[in-house]
């Protein structure tokens, strides 16, 4: 896949912030990754690669040896200099790695590997991280991070195979029954959850049903099937119609707030045909 021409200016806005931050590829000087939102490294790399530019094209083979550059040896990334380093931003860049294409390259491997050995007791993954402050509510794991933790190993042979990601399905499914704010960051299922939002940044209804979609402990479940309808009951002539995006997102064509979108439609039509399989 390659990126069509009509797509063609939103690449060149994409990589018109890419010294935003002081160096180059969307990063400062000292490697921080996820710094400059919506135009952060790892954000930019996923929506290029949304917008169909190859893994192997030399600006994005850059960007993975950037990415690379912050792993450690006990298999985390180290996304910020100075600082804990934090389960979500592991799970982050793993996530934008398996969507290049790395999921074989050992040190993905070991990444894995310690993603496994790090679930938390109900499932998902949790950072000791309490903005918040402390509550019932702060013992459960964050939902956003274990559904990225879930599309990263939707990439590997883990897929339908390992227990342990069934435990972080049915950690999901369970959030949508609880809907309030869960976890250490407070995500909860409401008014912005339930707005569709593309390209896939937060946590809402369309990269909840996307993503369970791949798993078979999703795919007949009430819960997801619910979360499905929701979704499909908000389309307009079988289109996504893009409810929210980031404001600095606006201007890029592939994701108008209140038009349809061909590329988030396709995302739609890649949960029809997860549907159809069982791995």
């Amino acid at each position: 896949m390659a990126v069509e021409k009509r797509y063609a200016s939103d690449v060149e806005a994409i990589l018109s912030h890419r010294h935003d931050n002081g160096a180059d590829l969307w990063t400062t000087p000292d490697k921080r990754l996820i710094k400059g939102a919506p135009f952060s490294t790892l954000e930019s790399v996923m929506y290029l690669l949304e917008l169909g530019m190859e893994p192997t094209e030399p600006l994005l083979k850059e960007a993975s040896e950037l990415i690379f550059s912050t792993w450690q040896e006990d298999g985390r990334f180290k996304l910020y200099p100075q600082g804990a380093v934090y389960p979500c931003q592991t799970i982050h860049a793993a996530n934008v790695l398996c969507h290049m294409g790395y999921v074989s390259d050992v040190r993905l491997q070991k990444t894995l590997q310690h993603l496994l050995d790090i679930q938390y007791t109900d499932g998902g993954w949790r950072c000791d991280k309490f903005s918040f402050g402390r509550g019932p509510e702060t013992e459960y794991s964050n939902p956003f991070p274990t559904l990225n933790a879930l599309n990263t190993f939707r990439f590997t042979e883990y897929l339908n195979k390992e227990p342990a990601l069934d435990k972080a399905v049915d950690f999901l499914l369970e959030h949508w029954t609880i809907r309030k704010p869960i976890g250490p960051c407070h995500y909860g299922i409401g008014t912005l959850f339930m707005q569709v939002e593309y390209p896939f940044r937060n946590y809402n209804l369309f990269i909840y049903a996307y993503v369970l979609s791949f798993y078979n402990r999703a795919k007949e479940d009430r819960r997801f099937l619910e979360a499905l309808e929701t979704l499909e009951s908000k389309m307009v002539d079988g289109q996504i119609v893009v409810e929210r995006v980031v404001p600095k997102l606006a201007g890029l064509s592939f994701c108008k707030k209140g038009k349809t979108s061909e590329m988030a439609t396709i995302r739609y039509h890649e949960i029809l045909r997860n549907l159809q399989t069982k791995k």
